[in-house]
C-alpha cells in the first residue's frame, strides 16, 4: 500500500464519524433538532426523547454504520490500518468537525467498529449493555458497565497489543463523554429510558 494514503484514510474515517446522524434524521423526519431539548446530545437516547422511535432507530443504525464503514475502508487499503480507521471514526463521532467538536458519546460507533474487528468482544459488550439497560433502565449505566468490561473481555478473547490499546482508548473515550451522566447517576438524577 502507498503510505501516502494512510493519512487520507484516517481523515476520511474521521469525517465519516463526524456525520451527525441524529441531527440529520431528527430534523429530516420530525423537524426536531436533538440539541434543542433533553440532554442536548445527538445520539440515540436523546433523539428518542426529542424526535421519537423512528429517527432514534435510524440514528442508531447510522452511528453504528459509520464505524462499520470506516473499518471496511481501512481493511480495503490495508488490513493493519482497519483498527485505526475505526478509532478515527469514533473520534469523529465524539468530536465532529461539522458541529464544532461537540458530538456523541462513542457508544454506537464503537459497537460498529467492534462488530467488524472483534465480533466476539462486540457481542459480549452489546449483551452486557442490553442486560444492564433492561434491568436498571439507564442507557448511560449500560454503556459505562459494558465498556468498563471491554478491556478485560478483549484481553481474554483477542490478547494483542493493538487490540488492548484500542479497547482501553475506546473505554476512556466512553467514560470521558459520559462525565455528566456519571454525575447524574451518582446524584440519582439520571433519566430512565422506559
Amino acid at each position: 500500500m502507498n503510505e501516502a494514503l494512510t493519512p487520507v484514510i484516517l481523515v476520511v474515517s474521521y469525517l465519516l464519524g463526524s456525520i451527525p446522524s441524529g441531527i440529520l434524521l431528527g430534523k429530516g423526519i420530525k423537524g426536531k433538532d436533538p440539541r434543542s431539548a433533553g440532554s442536548g446530545n445527538i445520539g440515540f437516547t436523546n433523539v428518542l426523547r426529542v424526535a421519537g422511535v423512528l429517527p432514534a432507530v435510524l440514528t442508531l443504525l447510522g452511528d453504528v454504520g459509520k464505524g462499520v464503514l470506516a473499518v471496511y475502508l481501512g481493511k480495503f487499503f490495508n488490513p493493519e490500518l482497519a483498527v485505526y480507521a475505526g478509532l478515527f471514526a469514533i473520534l469523529g463521532h465524539c468530536y465532529p468537525i461539522f458541529l464544532r467538536f461537540h458530538g456523541g458519546k462513542a457508544v454506537a460507533t464503537s459497537f460498529g467498529v467492534l462488530a467488524v474487528l472483534y465480533p466476539g468482544v462486540g457481542a459480549i459488550t452489546f449483551s452486557v449493555w442490553v442486560v444492564v439497560v433492561l434491568i436498571w433502565r439507564y442507557i448511560s449505566l449500560g454503556s459505562l458497565l459494558a465498556f468498563g468490561c471491554l478491556p478485560i473481555t478483549m484481553l481474554l478473547l483477542y490478547p494483542g497489543r493493538e487490540s488492548i490499546l484500542f479497547s482501553v482508548a475506546t473505554t476512556m473515550l466512553v467514560y470521558l463523554r459520559h462525565r455528566e451522566n456519571i454525575s447524574r447517576l451518582v446524584l440519582k438524577k439520571e433519566g430512565k429510558i422506559f
